[in-house]
C-alpha cells in the first residue's frame, strides 16, 4: 500500500549559488557520506541538488510535518547504481508512525534542473 508520494525539483545553478553564499548550509543539509564520493572528492552540485530534491520529496511523502531534520535522511547509491534512502531519528519516527516499511526513489538531473520522486510504501 502506498502511504505517500513526493516530488521536488531544484534549479542546479540556483542551488549551487546558495551553497557558495552559505558554505555551512551543506553541513546542515547533508551527511558527510552524501557530500563526498567514495574517492574522497566532493560530490558535484548537480548530484547534491538531486539529493536535496529527494529530501524535499521525502518530506512531502511523509505529509510535510515540521521538525524533520535534513540529516536524518541519507540518499545513497548502491553498487548497481540504484539510489536508496536510509532514514533515522525524526524521519524514521514519522515514517514508523505512518506505517512506512520501504522506500522507492528516483533521481534525475538534466537541462539545469535536478528532480526526485519518493514513494513511501507500507
Amino acid at each position: 500500500m502506498i502511504v505517500g508520494v513526493g516530488i521536488d525539483v531544484a534549479e542546479i545553478a540556483r542551488f549551487g549559488a546558495a551553497l557558495e553564499r552559505t558554505p555551512q548550509m551543506a553541513e546542515r543539509l547533508f551527511l558527510h557520506t552524501e557530500l563526498t564520493l567514495p574517492s574522497g572528492e566532493r560530490r558535484g552540485v548537480a548530484s547534491l541538488a538531486a539529493r536535496f530534491a529527494a529530501k524535499e520529496a521525502l518530506a512531502k511523502a511523509l505529509g510535510a510535518p515540521g521538525g524533520l531534520l535534513w540529516t536524518d535522511a541519507e540518499v545513497y547509491v548502491e553498487d548497481s547504481g540504484q539510489p536508496r534512502l536510509r532514514v533515522s531519528g525524526t524521519v524514521e519516527a514519522r515514517a514508523r508512525a505512518l506505517g512506512v516499511k520501504s522506500w522507492h526513489i528516483s533521481l534525475s538531473h538534466d537541462a539545469g534542473i535536478a528532480s526526485a520522486v519518493v514513494i513511501a510504501e507500507g
